[in-house]
């Protein structure tokens, strides 16, 4: 099976809405691993790993999100990634970096 990484910094009104919350369900609905993070510039981040197909699937979700955000930019990174994406229990959120 392939698959794929991605690092995501989403941008916008995306804290304190719910976002890290709502798209982790959303990767764990789509069988994705990795996590997600606030960062201290007010973006979010995420990292994930999975089919290719639910990595897009999520990708495109993210430029959404919850119906209280508002999503300016998406920006993705598929570079070979040096740190492990898989989270032995599929998808965690992770504190503020």
């Amino acid at each position: 099976m392939t698959l794929l990484t991605r690092r995501l910094s989403i941008h916008g009104r995306v804290q304190g809405v719910g976002f890290r919350w709502a798209l982790g369900a959303e990767a764990r609905a789509l069988g994705l691993r990795g996590w997600v993070r606030n960062r201290s510039d007010g973006s979010v981040e995420a990292l994930v790993s999975g089919t290719p197909e639910a990595v897009e699937a999520l990708t495109a979700w993210a430029h959404r999100g919850p119906s209280v955000a508002f999503v300016e930019r998406v920006l993705c990174n598929d570079d070979p990634v040096t740190e492990t994406p898989a989270v032995a229990q599929g998808f965690e959120q992770r504190p503020t970096f």
